[in-house]
């Protein structure tokens, strides 16, 4: 027998009185079990992560890849249902490691009772917006009130100011939108007092022309009559446009003009593309018909005399006597 096995009893001996102990038994039958259930319960929550990525994804590309213009309803409100369901999942999922690690380590739960009710009594006081902003998250949710990909004005109480832009994430608790100018607001779902969504089913194009009053109101609504027959059949306006753009009539009379209005229902979204263009067929149409807009007059500024020089004081004084 060498010197290595003399050594190797004692060690394998002593390794073997460790696991038989209180310390190695409590490893075994508690403290692996609940490192386990950590374990899984982690994987199994970035397991849903990755789920509801590749599921939005994928709702992405198959839209990049057809022909639709705009997303349909049911695509942007699946988005949003896809991020609440894995929202919700992972907290079911974290309560239910929770109570396991608890019903592991013997831990009576009669005791907990007490001490339970005055945690969730702080809680309840110190987390009331975020209670608040969760049910307002649910029921925007459920309403279909608006989904990934909407154009949305919110009115925010705690600032009385409004936030527009494109939804670009909606969860439980939160609404981020990107606006015209690249900038990304988080706004909470409890202080959106009122929404307005500018892209569901359809939207309206408003175009007010302005017209100088001697114009012959006669000619214009031929010429601008000629413009909606022109942008059904326009390359670019005919698969943004829902029907022919009606033209209203006269909106309001100013001073020096009158106000006629041109409305077009298009694609969710849409309205501001559609808009631009309309305005630039008008304004070519009513050019070769020789109408000019009220916009296009150039007013003439006469200078101003200082009271202080010579012709100045007799503008405001009368003539100046020169001996």
């Amino acid at each position: 027998m060498t010197t290595t096995d003399i050594l190797a009893f004692p060690f394998a001996e002593k390794w073997h009185a460790f696991w038989q102990g209180h310390i190695g038994e409590w490893v075994i039958t508690r403290g692996l079990p609940i490192v386990l259930l950590l374990i899984g319960g982690l994987l199994v929550a970035r397991f849903v992560n990755w789920s509801t990525r590749a599921i939005t994804r994928r709702i992405d590309a198959d839209f990049q890849q057809s022909d639709a213009l705009v997303r349909s309803e049911s695509i942007k409100h699946g988005q949003a249902v896809a991020s609440v369901i894995s929202y919700v999942t992972i907290a079911i999922l974290g309560v239910i490691v929770v109570v396991q690690i608890t019903s592991i380590l013997a831990i009576p739960v009669g005791s907990l009772v007490a001490p339970a009710a005055v945690i969730g009594a702080a809680l309840g006081f110190g987390a009331q917006r975020v209670v608040q902003d969760m049910l307002a998250g649910f029921f925007i949710i459920t309403e279909k009130q608006y989904g990934f990909g909407d154009l949305v004005s919110l009115t925010v109480t705690a600032i009385a100011a409004e936030a527009t832009g494109t939804v670009e994430d909606v969860t439980l608790r939160v609404t981020k939108l990107r606006s015209s100018e690249g900038e990304l607001y988080t706004i909470p779902n409890g202080l959106i007092v009122k929404s307005v969504n500018m892209s569901k089913d359809w939207a309206r194009a408003v175009i007010d022309i302005p017209i100088p009053t001697a114009a012959d109101l006669g000619k214009v609504y031929t010429v601008l009559h000629e413009v909606t027959d022109t942008a059904v059949k326009d390359a670019y306006l005919h698969d943004l446009l829902l029907d022919a753009p009606q033209l209203m009539g006269v909106e309001s009379i100013e001073l020096d003009n009158v106000n006629v209005r041109m409305v077009a229902r298009t694609l969710p979204g849409k309205q501001f593309e559609v808009g631009r263009q309309l305005r630039v067929l008008v304004i070519a149409a009513l050019a070769r018909a020789g109408i000019v807009t009220a916009g296009d007059s150039t007013p003439l500024v006469e200078a101003i005399v200082h009271p202080a020089t010579t012709s100045g004081a007799e503008g405001t004084q009368g003539p100046v006597s020169r001996k």
